[in-house]
């Protein structure tokens, strides 16, 4: 327990600003993506609805 405790702690500290910014962006790109896909929840796009 303890050695998962200081790999994590480590971890945590070792992030910089930039690997930051990169998760939250991709974050929010993943909660954008299935925000869109539950609006198009009732939506045909099957190939023969074109």
């Amino acid at each position: 327990m303890t050695t998962i405790l200081s790999a994590i702690s480590r971890t945590v500290l070792s992030v910089t600003g930039a690997e930051f910014a990169k998760h939250v962006l991709l974050l929010a790109a993943a909660c954008a993506f299935v925000f869109v896909l539950s609006l198009t929840y009732d939506l045909d796009l099957s190939l023969g609805f074109f």
